[in-house]
């Protein structure tokens, strides 16, 4: 499957070695390693390790970790992911992260976007659902402003920071994206 995924300022694809640098200036922020599962502190040799992982996974069809890049710059900015997929019951859990500087310019939001149109057209999905790290609120609102649904949390479920985190579950399925793309 070609991976032809793009808006006029972003492309989501997949990662070339080259891309290391960027992701390790990117992901090296505290703050993106705040509500992921990415190490902190975070090196050079965690995004090579990565990219090769994501190759693999690509060609499993078990994951698309997929790199957002600023079709400006033509660099690695954050990423955007399917993971979990579940080929069986048409389902994958979206995942992403944006490097700080990045944030609140509607970046995240055309990425989510774009990986979702994928997901349901190209990958046949029926439902697409995502953990958020509470008290993460701005990947919440991110998630709600695409139209994807509350559907419960699972309290106590991470210990990050030694501390532990509930965890919120959206959830969106492919009739409620159909109908938020008409409106």
């Amino acid at each position: 499957m070609k991976l032809k995924i793009e808006s006029s300022k972003i492309k989501l694809r997949k990662l070339k070695k080259s891309d290391a640098e960027d992701i390790y200036l990117n992901a090296r922020d505290k703050e993106i390693a705040r509500y992921t599962t990415l190490p902190h502190p975070y090196k050079l040799r965690h995004a090579l390790d990565f990219i090769k992982k994501t190759h693999r996974d690509i060609r499993k069809k078990a994951a698309y970790e997929l790199g957002i890049e600023l079709k400006e710059t033509g660099r690695i900015i954050g990423m955007m992911s399917f993971v979990k997929i579940d080929h069986a019951n048409k389902n994958a859990e979206v995942g992403y992260w944006l490097g700080k500087k990045y944030w609140r310019r509607g970046i995240a939001k055309e990425a989510l976007k774009l990986i979702l149109e994928f997901g349901f057209k190209k990958l046949g999905l029926i439902r697409v659902y995502a953990k958020v790290l509470h008290p993460n609120t701005a990947s919440a609102k991110l998630l709600e402003s695409v139209g994807f649904k509350y559907e419960g949390t699972l309290r106590k479920s991470v210990f990050r920071w030694n501390k532990w985190y509930d965890v919120v579950v959206y959830g969106l399925l492919k009739e409620e994206y159909i109908s938020e793309c008409l409106h």
